[in-house]
């Protein structure tokens, strides 16, 4: 599978996230809190903290119901999914 540069323009929540041409992505593996669940504040805020106004690297390995790509998203040789699994766990 083949990676691309996209530039995160705004994080939605813990796993979910928009482009600078406001196309949504969603991470593959991590389940973060929806809205009004415990931690989904702390959740968008990591993601955020992580990727937001960022040049990240996705490779995309499918599609959710909704039609949006389901991506691993890397920050130069680190796996953004990786962190946010670890971030969730705690």
């Amino acid at each position: 599978m083949t990676r691309r540069e996209i530039h995160v323009k705004k994080v939605i929540d813990g796993d979910t996230f928009k482009d600078d041409k406001g196309k949504k992505y969603r991470l593959e593996n991590v389940d973060a809190p929806e809205k009004k669940e415990t931690g989904y504040q702390k959740a968008k805020k990591q993601l955020t903290n992580l990727i937001e106004d960022e040049n990240v690297s996705i490779q995309q390995v499918a599609r959710d119901k909704y039609g949006r790509p389901i991506v691993r998203v890397y920050e130069g040789r680190e796996s953004v999914n990786k962190k946010m699994q670890e971030k969730l766990k705690k």
